[in-house]
């Protein structure tokens, strides 16, 4: 009689652990979608590095960490998103074999309002500003630059797929240096897997509309992989990604590489 007790009872605590397991993977997936959506309402600390490589006669390296807390506000029927990029540079000489700048970057901020409660097709849209925050003048524009920004998305299944872009003009700032006009475009394709694991492809194409023609487009094609995993309780997002730039100014880099890691406090 005891052993037919114990037998039920490892059977049971077996069958609520296998179900806690289903249940945080699947809630894990969830999570990877959330983190995937830049209007959503979770908010996390993200990490970004960014290695550039191949810069410059020399195949010198350039180093961009950006530090981009988001934090999403509820104002009744729309969320306000808040995301500030506060990026840490190390920019090499590309005229040389050696010596750089680092330092920290101009911030890049931007405002979406987005419904509270989204259809199918996620939106958002608001400013975008450029903060000349540079210590040093190579690692920025010297301007103060104002714009819009748009973002669309939809989820079906294990995908979420979508796009962002912005144009950014200088509207004040240092007059011995040249105007502000970039454009930006970053698309995001991934497609979701058991376990919090991740595909994904979200390389950034850029403009500089006031370099000479030949000289504009920075356009980087690639992808790779992520997961959603818990340190304790916290929750938290790896990945890293590899893109070739099939378009880029002359002396651009040939390849980057993104490393991610994201502290992430659903509510």
């Amino acid at each position: 009689m005891m052993i037919y007790v114990l037998r039920n009872l490892v059977l049971v605590l077996m069958l609520n652990i296998l179900f806690a397991v289903f249940l945080r993977a699947q809630g894990d997936q969830e999570l990877a979608k959330k983190t995937q959506n830049p209007v959503s309402d979770l908010i996390s600390v993200p990490f970004q590095n960014n290695t550039s490589f191949g810069i410059g006669y020399y195949d010198r390296t350039q180093n961009v960490l950006n530090i981009q807390p988001v934090i999403p506000l509820s104002a009744g029927s729309v969320n306000i998103i808040t995301r500030a990029i506060t990026p840490i540079i190390y920019q090499p000489d590309a005229m040389a074999a050696d010596g750089g700048t680092f330092g920290l970057g101009d911030i890049n901020a931007t405002f979406f309002i987005s419904p509270a409660k989204p259809s199918k097709f996620i939106w958002g849209a608001g400013p975008a500003i450029v903060i000349p925050t540079a210590t040093d003048r190579a690692l920025g524009t010297g301007k103060l630059g104002l714009g819009p920004s748009f973002v669309g998305l939809t989820t079906s299944g294990p995908w979420v797929v979508g796009g962002l872009v912005s144009n950014v003009w200088s509207v004040a700032g240092d007059a011995d240096r040249s105007d502000l006009n970039q454009f930006l475009f970053q698309y995001f394709i991934n497609y979701n897997l058991p376990g919090g694991w991740y595909i994904s492809s979200a390389p950034i194409l850029t403009s500089n509309w006031e370099a000479e023609d030949g000289s504009k487009w920075v356009v980087p094609f690639g992808g790779g992989m992520g997961k959603i995993f818990r340190v304790g309780r916290q929750p938290m997002n790896a990945g890293a990604q590899v893109f070739y730039n099939v378009e880029k100014p002359e002396g651009g880099p040939d390849w980057g590489l993104r490393l991610q890691l994201q502290l992430l406090f659903p509510k």
